[in-house]
Parts: C-alpha cells; sequence; structure tokens
C-alpha cells in the first residue's frame, strides 16, 4: 500500500478519481495503492454502474473467480467458519457432564474465557502474517492447529488440561476467523459480497441454534469427549478443500525478507490477554475494587502503553497505526467494537430473562433468542439494494438506528408478558443489525486493497471481540447491582445475592414462597431491563461513532488484479502451479 494514513479521506466528497472503467490484468501480484485506481469514492460504488465497469469496488478478473472456481472454496469457507462458530456453543450444554467426569467445578469457566482469550489476543496477528504470507497458508495453519487442539481436548485427563487444550483451540480459531472473512472479500467484488458475507452469518445463525443442542445429545448419549472428536471429519474436508482448490497468484518475490514484528506481537498477545482475564474473572473470582483486579488493570494498561512504543518502532507493526489513523477503519473499528458491547444483552441475559421471568423452559427460552438469527441474515443478504443506493455509512446508521429504538423498547415490555413479546423485539432486533453490520464490513474492506484487508479486517473483528468482553464485564456488573439493591427492601431474608444464584433459584419453585418468587422475578425483570438500557447506550455509541467519524462517502478503491486464484476442474489448466 502506498503507505499515507490520509487514504480514508479521498473522495469523500463523492467524486470518482481514476475510474476508468476497464478490468484488466495487471500481473499476477497483489495491488498496491499505486496499482489500485481510486475509483468509485463515494460508499454506494457501484450504484448504476455496469458490471466490469471498475465501480464494483474489486472488480478481479473473470477468469480469476469463476463461479464454478470458487464454489468448493466457499464451502470450505463455511465449514472453516462453522468449526469457529459452533465451538462456542456445543460445549457449553455439555458442562455437567465434563465436570463429572473430570471435576474442576470452580474453573470450569475458563474453558469458555480461554478459548475466547486466545482467539481475541490472536487475531491482529493473524491478520498481519496472511498480508505478509497469503492467506492460504494462514488458513491452513489455523485449521490443522483447531483440530489438533481438538483431538487434545478429547483426550483430557483433568480440568486443567482441559483448559489448556481449549487455549490451543482458540490459537487456530483465531486464524479461521480472520482469514475466512478476509478470503471472503478476496473473492467477490463489491456488488456480490453480501452473498457471501450472508451466507457466513447464517453458518453463525445455525451454529447458534444447533451447537447447544449438538452439544446436549452427545453428552446425553455418548461421551462429551465427542462434542471434539466431531470437529476432524469437518475440518479434514475443509482443509482438503483449501488445499485443493484456493490457489492464490503467485507474487513478486519481495526486495527484502519480510520482517514478522514478534515483539510486537507478544506485547498485544500479553496486553489482551491481561486486559481480558481482569474483564472475565473481576466480579466473579475476586471483586472488582480487589488487589487482583486492581494488579490486572494496571499491568495491562503499562503494557498496552509498551505496545505503543513497539509497535511505532516497528518495520512491519502488527497493529499499524493506519488502521485508526484512517477515518473509515477507525469508525467502523469503533462502531462494531459497540456491536460487541450491545450483543451480550440478548445472548448473555435474554435466556435468564426467559427462564427466570417468562417460566419458559431451556429450550423455549433458545428459540426466543433465536429468532434474532432468522432475520439477521436475511437482511443482511439484502443489504446490498439499499447501500448501493444510499451508501454503506447511511445503510449502517438506519440499521443502529432502529436496534436503539428496539433496545430502549424492550424496558416498556409488560411483567411478567407473553414469549413473543421478547421474540419479536429480537425478530426485529436481528434485522436491524444485520442492516448495519453487514455494509460496515464490506465498506471497509473494499476501502483497502488485497495487501491491507488481512490487517484490516482483523482489527475489525478484534474490536468487536473486545466490545463482547468488556460488554460482559461492564453488564454483569449492572445486572448484579441492580438485584443487589433490590434484594435489600426484599419481604424475606435468606434470599440469593447474585444474579446466577437468583436463577438457580427460580428453577425449583418449591424452595421459595409465591411472594418470594414474584418478588425475585421482579428483581431479575429489572436487572435485565437495565443491562438493555446499556446496550442502548452502546448502539448509540455506535450511531455517534458513525455519524461524527466515518466519512459521508467510503473511499472504495477498485482493484484489477487482487483475489485469489480459484480453480475447479473446468479451469485447472489455467491456474499456477
Amino acid at each position: 500500500m502506498s503507505g499515507t494514513d490520509d487514504k480514508s479521506d479521498v473522495g469523500a466528497d463523492g467524486t470518482r478519481a481514476g475510474d476508468t472503467g476497464a478490468d484488466t490484468t495487471a500481473g499476477p501480484g497483489p495491488r498496491t495503492d499505486a496499482g489500485s485506481a481510486l475509483g468509485a469514492s463515494g460508499d454506494d460504488a457501484g450504484a448504476g454502474s455496469p458490471p466490469g465497469a471498475g465501480g464494483d469496488g474489486a472488480a478481479a478478473p473473470p477468469a480469476l473467480t469463476t463461479p464454478r472456481g470458487r464454489r468448493p472454496v466457499v464451502a470450505a469457507l463455511m465449514l472453516g467458519m462453522a468449526l469457529a462458530a459452533i465451538d462456542g456453543t456445543i460445549v457449553s450444554t455439555a458442562v455437567p457432564q465434563i465436570v463429572g467426569d473430570l471435576g474442576g467445578f470452580t474453573v470450569f469457566s475458563w474453558l469458555f474465557s480461554g478459548y475466547l482469550l486466545a482467539v481475541t489476543v490472536t487475531l491482529p496477528l493473524y491478520g498481519k502474517l496472511s498480508d505478509t504470507f497469503g492467506r492460504k497458508p494462514v488458513l491452513i495453519a489455523g485449521i490443522i492447529l483447531f483440530l489438533i487442539g481438538s483431538v487434545l481436548c478429547a483426550a483430557a485427563w483433568n480440568m486443567a488440561a482441559l483448559i489448556a487444550f481449549r487455549i490451543v483451540q482458540g490459537l487456530g480459531g483465531g486464524a479461521l476467523q480472520g482469514t475466512v472473512q478476509t478470503i471472503a472479500a478476496d473473492l467477490y467484488p463489491l456488488k456480490e459480497r453480501p452473498r457471501i458475507q450472508a451466507k457466513l452469518s447464517t453458518v453463525w445463525a445455525t451454529s447458534a441454534v444447533a451447537g447447544p443442542v449438538v452439544g446436549g445429545l452427545l453428552a446425553g448419549y455418548a461421551d462429551w469427549r465427542w462434542i471434539f472428536l466431531i470437529n476432524l471429519p469437518v475440518g479434514a474436508v475443509a482443509l482438503w478443500l483449501v488445499v485443493r482448490h484456493l490457489h492464490e497468484p503467485s507474487r513478486p518475490r519481495p526486495a527484502a525478507r519480510p520482517r514478522v514484528d514478534w515483539a510486537g506481537a507478544l506485547a498485544v498477545f500479553a496486553t489482551g490477554a491481561l486486559l481480558l482475564t481482569a474483564l472475565v474473572q473481576g466480579g466473579v473470582a475476586w471483586p472488582w475494587l480487589s488487589t487482583p483486579s486492581l494488579g490486572l488493570f494496571g499491568a495491562s494498561a503499562v503494557l498496552a502503553a509498551l505496545t505503543v512504543v513497539i509497535e511505532r518502532r516497528a518495520a512491519e507493526p502488527i497493529i499499524p497505526g493506519w488502521v485508526w489513523r484512517r477515518r473509515t477503519i477507525a469508525s467502523v473499528n469503533l462502531a462494531l467494537g459497540a456491536l460487541g458491547l450491545l450483543m451480550v444483552a440478548p445472548t448473555v441475559f435474554l435466556p435468564t430473562y426467559a427462564q427466570s421471568v417468562l417460566g419458559l423452559g431451556p429450550i423455549a427460552a433458545g428459540f426466543v433468542l433465536s429468532v434474532m438469527t432468522l432475520s439477521w441474515p436475511v437482511t443482511a443478504a439484502l443489504s446490498d439494494r439499499v447501500y448501493n443506493r444510499i451508501g454503506f455509512r447511511l445503510t449502517a446508521i438506519i440499521g443502529i438506528g432502529a436496534a436503539l429504538l428496539i433496545l430502549l423498547a424492550f424496558p416498556l415490555l409488560p411483567y411478567p408478558g407473553e414469549p413473543w413479546h421478547p421474540a419479536l423485539l429480537m425478530l426485529l432486533l436481528g434485522a436491524a443489525l444485520g442492516l448495519f453490520q453487514l455494509p460496515l464490513i464490506v465498506g471497509v474492506q473494499s476501502t483497502v486493497g488485497w495487501a491491507e484487508r488481512g490487517t484490516t479486517t482483523a482489527s475489525v473483528l478484534f474490536c468487536r471481540q473486545v466490545g463482547q468482553s468488556i460488554g460482559a464485564a461492564v453488564f454483569g456488573a449492572v445486572a448484579n447491582g441492580v438485584l443487589a439493591a433490590r434484594l435489600l427492601d426484599a419481604p424475606v431474608t435468606g434470599l440469593p445475592d447474585d444474579l446466577d444464584a437468583v436463577a438457580r433459584a427460580l428453577e425449583d419453585p418449591g424452595a421459595l414462597s409465591a411472594a418470594a418468587t414474584d418478588y425475585l422475578r421482579r428483581a431479575v425483570d429489572s436487572a435485565v431491563d437495565h443491562v438493555y438500557i446499556g446496550a442502548a447506550g452502546a448502539a448509540a455509541l455506535a450511531l455517534l461513532a458513525l455519524i461524527t467519524l466515518a466519512p459521508r462517502r467510503f473511499p472504495v478503491i477498485t482493484e484489477t488484479a487482487a483475489a485469489p486464484r480459484t480453480t475447479g476442474a473446468a479451469d485447472r489448466q489455467d491456474s499456477p502451479s
């Protein structure tokens, strides 16, 4: 890329710079800014332009992206995404069996926290590696590492070993999440990217619903170790498809050997690990104002400052400064970080609300949440019809604005209400967020060339993951704080004093009087209402970031030869060896 840091403002006035309308091949190497036409600088690039007119934002020569050639690669991407997506949900329903077999009840939450930590802190590293050495080797390494972690998890002999092996899985999962999204952007021109992004969204939606069901069935009728072993055939097929069908263009040998910023990678890893540990364990393993919490937050602040120093001096930093100096990327990072923050409300607290307040069983409570995953991919797939007319930024503003109103409507639901009330809101919320997230991801990926797309995609996903971790900590503290305040005025004594304990008490109606049960349900209702108000605040932050920071028109660039080569049987002879 050009190395300038103000590229995101080029073309913000809506003019087209360098849009020649030609779709020519400039050579086999990845495009740099000097070789990419800065065209379609309006964020509605491609609207009204004929195919191949250079206005589709990332048009590649048809021979490199034939539908037949990329079909097996898309299948591999969906399988790889399924590995990462289902892993977070399939384990949850098997926890009782795992704890019963291995013990370690006091630390079992690290089965999830350890995986999340590994995924989050490695995203920037894998993004940089994919830009430096190519997507294919990073994706292959990620799949292999994930499968090795799965085999080790299945062979775990105690909880400590299982947690350690889950971290190994997470190291592979970080490569899967970031690289799959990057290759999807490489494969498709701008006008077709909603198609592949909708497919990936569908994978996430299906995994959210199928994961707990499959995990429960395997744990109940087979053995919990199978929840890790079933990754092997899925991963093997994905690996075979990637090795056989994904062929990146050969790149010219650089004048100097590529240098990996290992010091920066270690600093980013250490900073993220300490910060996320403080967020995940604070208020759970120890009080927020305790010595461990303050020590972790202080150490992470020091390491963050050290990371900035290291990255500024590095020749090829893991998190380059232009990620934050370019208005478009910075605004999308902040907006999707806020998305991760607000998503904690429905994904973490809505099931508790459905069971504790509405009195639903686990399956019915899961359905109330899952309806959100039905509407999300639909509006994501149709979002191109909106942003091709009004632009990426305005489409995302409409989506997050609608989400803000929906989140504010949740506290207005009647008590105790009917299950269809929150289900309807979640259906509408999924539709709004599909209209918000996908245009931003597609848009920001289209503002950079091949050599920066991996880093850009990883930064977006990293911010979303960090937002999710912050949201879990902040909203958990809010919910428990509201609940504690309500319990101070409880009509009876001896009631539980945190949200999890209250939820468990409400699962056993005979343990409490009718009056105490109703009081606790109202307390949970109030706590979750406050969480949704906080989520609405996160949506407002996303809206503010887009209005104040994002350029009116995204500076979409036109690439003529950036996509990886995908070949089928019919065009195998055209692919490089």
